[in-house]
């Protein structure tokens, strides 16, 4: 095998140096947009959160007009189905695993899935549902516009999903298997004066409680580039310098 001549040992060093900071850099860059997203999301929730809440009829009935109702309070009247709550596995609040329950609320027109809040799992028995006390009678319901429930991974060839504890929740699926008619979003629901015997933790977490997480990121990213350039310029141009120069 050839071996590289010393102009091309430089010209491969220089070009990873140069793919190297490259890369780190934009992932600096990218935690940073992160971090900006999230402020700007929380803006929004602070502006919509001061707007009128938002009834039954005012929901959006698509993806594009739900998205501009994100973090919109709202108030809802309707009955809960309580049999058709769904427990939605490893799912986190205050640091602890469990379930988040989500239950559809029918209204008056159409239904809307309420993410009702967070119970623990029971570690002795882990199939064993929580006792959540649901309403049979007309409920009002106050919280604020959310996006569907977040999805974790899964295998590409798990199962379909079916029975009351699942990893995640299709919204189309979901109005497929329970013929409702569902609206394109779900809402958090806030504690209030009915509910807070229900024994479910509600810290709905703030989009931009984290961002100083991905500050730290950039700054990681940023310090490896700097790093990598650094080295480069020592031991590529400085060092050979200062070594021939003796």
């Amino acid at each position: 095998m050839t071996r590289l001549s010393a102009r091309g040992r430089g010209i491969v060093v220089l070009l990873a140096a140069l793919l190297g900071a490259a890369f780190t850099a934009n992932l600096g860059l990218w935690q940073l947009d992160r971090a900006a997203q999230k402020v700007a999301m929380q803006r929004a929730l602070d502006e919509r959160s001061t707007l009128p809440p938002l009834d039954a009829g005012a929901l959006a009935s698509t993806t594009e007009a739900a998205a501009a109702q994100h973090h919109r309070a709202v108030r809802l009247q309707g009955r809960w189905l309580a049999e058709r709550t769904i427990y939605l596995e490893n799912r986190s609040m205050d640091g602890r695993a469990g379930f988040i329950a989500v239950t559809p609320l029918l209204l008056e027109r159409g239904a809307v899935t309420v993410q009702r809040g967070w119970t623990p799992r029971d570690a002795m028995e882990r199939t064993r549902l929580p006792d959540l006390a649901t309403p049979i009678a007309v409920v009002e319901v106050a919280g604020f516009v959310a996006a569907p429930p977040s999805r974790l991974f899964e295998f590409s060839g798990a199962a379909a999903a079916s029975g009351p504890i699942r990893q995640n929740l299709d919204l189309a699926e979901f109005a497929r298997e329970t013929g409702l008619l569902l609206h394109p979003l779900s809402i958090l629901q806030a504690d209030d004066a009915g509910n807070r015997g229900d024994g479910l933790l509600r810290h709905w977490p703030r989009p931009a409680i984290d961002v100083h997480k991905h500050y730290g990121y950039a700054a990681q990213w940023f310090a490896l580039a700097a790093l990598i350039t650094g080295l480069y310029v020592w031991y590529q141009l400085i060092h050979p310098w200062l070594h021939a120069k003796r």
